[in-house]
């Protein structure tokens, strides 16, 4: 197969389970990801995307023939979107630091400044959670999904918390809890180990982050508002 189908194949056995080598690296740049977000770094978004390119893969046991033979479609298709919302809040932190390097502001000054989402965005959340979670279980159990429901809440949800640290909103740490707590039983039962390690991990983290980000959202933002409207929509 040559060193690159062994690369995507290669394991490590531990306690006579044998795990993917590609889950453990994709696990890995995702807790980057998380570390690059808490502060408020534009590098969080492309080294997100590296790992939601490696445990697309990794979630479709089926398909690939991982260890666990277990297919995840939530996990799994959460990690597409993910690319895309990556994307988009890749562009918008982008713009915002430009923006501010532009009036002056210091190299190191971080891309977006927290806010609430306040009532249009609890709203939001809200019905995207419920009605997301309704016809995305609906949809994964037809497909044959490993506890429908639970995955969908984490498809779900992981997308509203994506595209709340786009925004800069605070309550998408508070998201990540929640998707924490049905992810752990979830990933356990279905035999994915370091994606049930790091959902315990990123969980410190995600507290953490929440602090951090609710201690920052009254600072001052570096582009004044009437030269910011490109990069709030």
């Amino acid at each position: 197969m040559g060193p690159l189908g062994w690369l995507f194949d290669a394991t490590l056995t531990i306690a006579g389970h044998d795990i993917l080598w590609r889950e453990i690296v994709g696990n890995l740049f995702g807790l980057a990801s998380a570390v690059g977000g808490l502060r408020r770094r534009v590098w969080a978004w492309p080294v997100g995307i590296v790992g939601n390119v490696l445990l697309f893969t990794v979630f479709l046991g089926g398909v690939f023939h991982t260890p666990q033979q277990t297919d995840l479609y939530g996990q799994a298709g959460r990690q597409v979107f993910f690319v895309a919302v990556s994307v988009y809040g890749w562009v918008r932190w982008r713009q915002t630091q430009r923006a501010a390097l532009e009036h002056g502001a210091p190299a190191d000054t971080p891309a977006v400044v927290p806010r609430w989402a306040g009532p249009r965005g609890w709203v939001l959340i809200g019905s995207v959670a419920v009605l997301g979670t309704v016809g995305f279980a609906a949809l994964f159990s037809a497909l044959g999904s490993w506890g429908p429901w639970a995955d969908a809440w984490i498809f779900v949800g992981s997308l509203l918390a994506t595209y709340g640290m786009a925004r800069g909103w605070i309550e998408f740490w508070l998201i990540w809890i929640a998707v924490d707590v049905v992810g752990v039983p979830l990933l356990v039962s279905a035999g994915y180990y370091p994606s049930a390690v790091l959902y315990v991990v990123y969980a410190g983290v995600v507290i953490y982050g929440f602090t951090v980000w609710l201690r920052a959202r009254g600072e001052e933002p570096a582009v004044p508002a009437g030269e910011r409207r490109e990069v709030t929509a």
